[in-house]
């Protein structure tokens, strides 16, 4: 299993696009959600979240917002703001850039958003250039690898807990292969940070003069996640 921590190459590059965590005195979380939205996992995630008055910014995939528009609408609604997975969740390393570009801005036919979380974690410095200036690049401070065979929902758990600080970047899934593991971590990780006085907020976009006093970072991501 790869780093839950962002990788140490993550200090090599510091434009203004490209987002890890959000530091600051406040004591807030920023949870985050990859690949939905599906009726066998969203759902659920949004049931959770309600319980414990939790907001999160959703990276849909554009192919599933198109089959599933209720789903995305259900997530607007509680409150939760999304971001652009591209439309068919693709690898940026195997994709020409040309391709890449076409198939997010594919994704933003179908909802707009200026958060764009690259699937896998990968791109190139290509793509990057190209849709730097729609979008700000959001990766992530904690993976909780919840998407993995081999972690357990403990062990997910921990990963959560151990590695969360405050402004933290947290991924989580909700996807079917991740279900047994959120189901498990997510509302345990949810209740041990409110009890510690953490309130958890959506993703700010544009703008925002929280987001522009980010400590911020860029590289070619190498974390094999979905």
């Amino acid at each position: 299993m790869s780093a839950v921590k962002p990788p140490f190459f993550f200090k090599w590059f510091n434009p203004e696009h490209l987002v890890c965590d959000l530091p600051g005195s406040d004591k807030v979380i920023y949870l985050t959600l990859d690949d939905g939205p599906i009726p066998e996992a969203t759902p659920e995630v949004l049931d959770i979240l309600m319980k414990y008055q939790a907001s999160a910014t959703f990276f849909m995939v554009g192919d599933n917002v198109r089959k599933y528009p209720e789903l995305f609408q259900r997530v607007k609604d509680e409150g939760h703001s999304v971001g652009n997975h591209t439309f068919h969740h693709l690898n940026g390393w195997h994709t020409p850039p040309g391709a890449y570009i076409e198939d997010v801005h594919r994704c933003s036919e179908y909802f707009s958003t200026k958060l764009f979380r690259p699937p896998y974690g990968r791109f190139t410095p290509s793509q990057y250039l190209l849709l730097r200036k729609e979008f700000r690049f959001i990766l992530w401070s904690v993976l909780t690898y919840d998407f993995h065979r081999r972690t357990t929902p403990g062990q997910c758990l921990d990963n959560a807990i151990n590695n969360t600080r405050a402004g933290s970047v947290v991924v989580f899934h909700d996807s079917i292969k991740s279900m047994d593991n959120v189901r498990f971590a997510l509302p345990r990780f949810l209740e041990h940070f409110l009890n510690l006085g953490y309130r958890f907020d959506p993703l700010p976009e544009g703008n925002n003069p929280v987001v522009n006093n980010l400590k911020i970072k860029e590289t070619k991501i190498n974390e094999n996640h979905c």
